[in-house]
């Protein structure tokens, strides 16, 4: 069963939980009794002690945040287009820059700014792969000293650590914000600029950090200086009466091993060759009930020799189950699929001629 909710594409934000941590250790710095100074008071001397620990705490605390800004914020730039601007990350030394798809959209040139230079750079379009959201372009006359960024094993990553985002919300350039890892493996579909469902994500990560346009292709960092992830939806709130219906402190990051699994393939080949996402095999279309209630995901054509039709789903079944999971739309079957790997087992459960028929699909590459 996966996770999912409505999203928007945004970008990272700020959070202050690293600060008020630090404001707490500050207030609790300065709860002592007495005069430290009084050799009467011996109650003084013992607090004075945790006193200068949490301030060096806080301090080592600060200095680790500046050495990972000072270190990664070289790798990021700011990407403009004719419609967008959004972020991105500086994958090697020859130029390649890693980003989402949805901030190149159908775009193949764009000015690229580097950190260090104001002069926008011309970039071209190396290949799109909005299945993932993810996007390589290249710098036509790569500078010398370009920093590539350090990407981290996403296995390693951890719900709980200090994530700071880096990037350019609404504009501005070189912003740094921050925020945790809230959790990770987290399943959403963006919604496209049509207000219609996109592309539906796995294994994202979520952080307590707000999105804010500008933000996505950027760097979500580890206080090792490694990218843990690109920050690419906001949720939003679909209960919300207000005019402004985003859900601060939801937001979701593409995982590294993801990044460079695509973009790697993207250099190498020019396109996406192995996609490591799971297919069924079918093209289908949400059906609606007595109740003209979504009811299932009629299938209009099954790949030849694929996994749905040697399971023998055929053309006007009627999708209802996998696994577990009730499918009532064409978005909850992509989102059931959607943390699956090529090659797994599934029970699909049909509706043919008013019968209910479960089938164990081996499951293809998307």
């Amino acid at each position: 069963m996966t996770d999912s909710m409505p999203t928007s594409r945004r970008t990272l934000g700020a959070l202050c939980a690293a600060a008020a941590a630090t404001a707490t250790l500050l207030m609790l710095a300065g709860c002592t009794s007495g005069s430290p100074s009084s050799p009467q008071s011996p109650a003084a001397k013992t607090s004075a002690a945790p006193e200068v620990s949490e301030a060096s705490g806080a301090r080592d605390l600060q200095d680790n945040y500046q050495d990972v800004v000072r270190n990664v914020l070289p790798s990021v730039v700011q990407i403009t287009t004719s419609e967008e601007l959004g972020s991105g990350i500086v994958y090697d030394t020859k130029g390649h820059i890693v980003t989402n798809a949805h901030v190149v959209g159908q775009n193949t040139t764009f000015q690229v700014t580097l950190a260090n230079d104001n002069k926008p750079q011309k970039a071209t379009l190396v290949a799109s792969y909005p299945e993932q959201d993810l996007a390589v372009i290249s710098l036509d006359k790569p500078p010398s000293g370009l920093r590539a960024a350090r990407f981290a094993d996403s296995a390693k990553v951890e719900v709980g650590q200090i994530a700071l985002a880096m990037g350019s919300p609404l504009g501005l350039s070189g912003s740094v914000t921050q925020g945790i890892v809230s959790a990770l493996g987290r399943t959403v579909t963006e919604t496209a600029a049509s207000g219609t469902p996109g592309a539906t994500i796995a294994n994202l990560v979520q952080t307590s950090a707000p999105i804010n346009p500008g933000n996505s292709g950027g760097a979500l960092v580890n206080l090792s200086g490694e990218i843990i992830g690109i920050p690419t939806l906001g949720a939003i709130n679909t209960s919300s009466g207000s005019g402004n219906n985003s859900a601060p402190g939801i937001g979701f990051a593409i995982p590294s091993s993801t990044i460079t699994r695509i973009a790697d393939q993207i250099i190498k080949n020019g396109k996406v060759t192995s996609s490591g996402r799971a297919a069924l095999g079918v093209s289908g279309r949400t059906v609606l009930g007595p109740d003209f209630s979504p009811a299932g995901v009629a299938v209009i054509s099954v790949v030849r020799d694929g996994p749905a039709a040697k399971a023998g789903i055929e053309p006007g079944d009627i999708i209802i189950r996998v696994g577990d999971t009730e499918i009532q739309t064409s978005q909850a079957l992509s989102e059931a699929l959607a943390p699956s790997a090529p090659g797994k087992k599934v029970d699909v459960t049909f509706v043919r001629d008013g019968n209910e028929k479960t089938v164990q699909v081996t499951l293809g590459e998307l």
